[in-house]
């Protein structure tokens, strides 16, 4: 009998978890009404709530950022909220979300979720993603707050970790106001931006801004620019600079204005391929991608 054959016998029980096979998903929200401004929401607005809708009837009260930077909690006075900025992801993060969410409707007063479920494997029968858990056609009623004290039911005070945690999330705290459906305007030091999550394939929304940017199209006025654009979970948010003394309500008008002439763009490629020009526009476009820092 050779060795290999001598080793051979009954496969030993093993203890080890099977792998769990990680899909990634680059654009979790795909499917919702609300998607551009969960993105927006997820990625650059530092203090925010709003009411989620659930496919049930209920709701709860998504935040962008939870103390300590919580997946979800219930606050004292048994207000529900789920965490949209959480360190902790798995390549889902719809799946993250939604599996902190059916958390949550369990959840007793003073219960904190401090990280999502990332490593469970998923059952046969599981729904756990957000297009599963809300009403998909919801929009996002977004309150805007100048700091985190929504942390708190009204006449507490915070205290040990809590505090400290508010405190450094006040600190971190941008000035931004909302200037529609995941249009954001943004004072980043000695810069102001708009941040426009749109929800076009890139693609489209490219050549859509290339016909702008040749016909001199693109601004918002004098004294602003388009600065470029980055990708966040599979949309294309583009950028623009504005004058930093000018207040956000001075922008509403020209950015109604530059969504009008888009939407136009848009239209006209059903019928219209870009031409010479606008190519080399696109071209341009494509090479001004920005990192948010």
């Amino acid at each position: 009998m050779g060795k290999g054959a001598r080793k051979k016998g009954p496969k030993q029980a093993s203890d080890r978890k099977p792998k769990v096979r990680d899909v990634f998903v680059g654009q979790p929200f795909e499917g919702l009404a609300a998607e551009p401004e969960l993105i927006a929401l997820r990625e650059f607005v530092p203090s925010a709530t709003a009411k989620l809708t659930l496919a049930d009837g209920g709701d709860v009260t998504l935040g962008t950022v939870l103390p300590m930077a919580a997946a979800a909690f219930v606050r004292s006075d048994g207000e529900r909220y789920l965490g949209l900025q959480v360190q902790t992801r798995s390549s889902d993060i719809s799946r993250d979300l939604g599996r902190s969410l059916k958390w949550l409707l369990d959840a007793k007063e003073g219960d904190v979720l401090g990280v999502p479920d990332t490593t469970t494997l998923p059952t046969a029968d599981e729904h756990a993603r957000l297009q599963d858990l809300l009403a998909p056609g919801a929009e996002l009623d977004v309150t805007l707050h100048t700091d985190f004290a929504w942390w708190l039911p009204e006449d507490a005070d915070a205290t040990g970790d809590v505090a400290v945690s508010l405190e450094r999330a006040n600190a971190a705290i941008m000035p931004t106001e909302r200037l529609g459906a995941g249009a954001y305007w943004v004072l980043a030091g000695e810069k102001a931006h708009l941040r426009w999550v749109r929800p076009e394939p890139e693609n489209l929304l490219l050549q859509a801004l290339a016909r702008l940017s040749a016909a001199g199209e693109l601004g918002l006025g004098e004294g602003t620019r388009y600065a470029g654009s980055f990708r966040a979970h599979g949309l294309l948010v583009p950028v623009w600079d504005l004058d930093p003394e000018a207040h956000a309500r001075e922008w509403a008008e020209a950015k109604d204005a530059l969504g009008a002439r888009l939407e136009t763009a848009l239209k006209s490629l059903d019928d219209e391929p870009l031409n010479a020009t606008e190519r080399r526009a696109r071209d341009g476009l494509i090479g001004r991608q920005l990192t948010l820092r």
